[in-house]
C-alpha cells in the first residue's frame, strides 16, 4: 500500500496543474451560429453597444485573461472600447493611432478598417494596440491604455461586458463577435477528484505488477 501511495503522489505531481490554473475559453469570436452583428452607432460619442458573456465553471480565482475581438468595417481610429467585470473597467481600444503620424492620423487615428480576430493580452508580443495600424490574428497585443492584470485575483464566474463606441462621423463599425480566454485556479474538488483517481490507478497498477510477478515466478 505504501508503494501504491508513493506511485500516486508522484503521478499527481506530474499531471496536476500548478496554481497558475487552467484556461477556460468562452464566447463566439467568429460570430458563427450566434453572430452578434451589432452595429456601433456612428459618431455618437456617449452612445455605443455592449455585449455580455456569462461565465460559469471557470475556477475560483482569476490569474489572467485574454480578449479576442472580431470587428468589421469602420475607421479603427474612431473606436473606444472597454472590458468590464465585477466593477473593474479596462480600456481595450482608445482611438488607435491618434497622437502621432501626419496631421490626419494625429487627430483621427488609423484609417484601417476592422479588428479581425485580434487578441489583447498583457505582455502581447505585438506591443500596444494603439501603435498598430494593421493588427493581425497571429500574435497578441497589449490593451490600449489599460492592464488586464487589474482583473486578476477575483472569482471569474459572472457576467463580463464589452462596450464599444464610435466618436466620429462616417465609417460604421460592426461587432461580429468576441471571446475570453480565462486562466483561473480550479475548484478544490477538482484536485480532490484527481487525487482519488490517481490513487485508484496507483493501487491498481501495483496490484497488477504483483500479480504479474507471481505469474512469472510460477512458470
Amino acid at each position: 500500500m505504501k508503494k501504491s501511495l508513493l506511485f500516486a503522489i508522484l503521478a499527481l505531481g506530474a499531471v496536476l496543474p500548478s496554481r497558475a490554473g487552467l484556461t477556460f475559453s468562452t464566447g463566439d469570436v467568429n460570430g458563427s451560429g450566434t453572430s452578434l452583428g451589432l452595429a456601433v452607432p456612428d459618431g455618437q460619442s456617449p452612445l455605443g453597444v455592449s455585449s455580455d458573456i456569462s461565465v460559469s465553471g471557470a475556477g475560483i480565482e482569476l490569474t489572467s485573461v485574454k480578449v479576442t475581438l472580431n470587428i468589421s468595417g469602420g475607421w479603427n481610429g474612431d473606436l473606444y472600447g472597454y472590458l468590464s467585470y465585477n466593477g473593474t473597467l479596462v480600456t481595450l481600444l482608445n482611438h488607435v493611432g491618434t497622437g502621432s503620424g501626419d496631421q490626419v492620423q494625429t487627430v483621427s487615428g488609423f484609417s484601417t478598417s476592422g479588428f479581425g480576430n485580434v487578441t489583447l493580452a498583457d505582455g502581447g508580443a505585438g506591443g500596444n494596440i494603439h501603435n498598430v495600424a494593421t493588427p493581425g490574428s497571429a500574435i497578441s497585443y497589449g490593451a490600449d491604455g489599460g492592464s488586464l492584470a487589474s482583473l486578476a485575483g477575483g472569482n471569474p464566474n459572472g457576467t463580463w461586458t464589452l462596450f464599444l463606441s464610435d466618436n466620429s462621423q462616417n465609417y460604421q463599425s460592426t461587432l461580429m463577435g468576441w471571446s475570453l480566454d480565462i486562466t483561473a485556479v480550479p475548484e478544490p474538488v477538482d484536485y480532490a477528484l484527481a487525487i482519488f483517481g490517481l490513487v485508484f490507478v496507483g493501487v491498481g497498477g501495483v496490484r497488477w505488477y504483483r500479480h504479474a510477478a507471481l505469474a512469472r515466478q510460477s512458470i
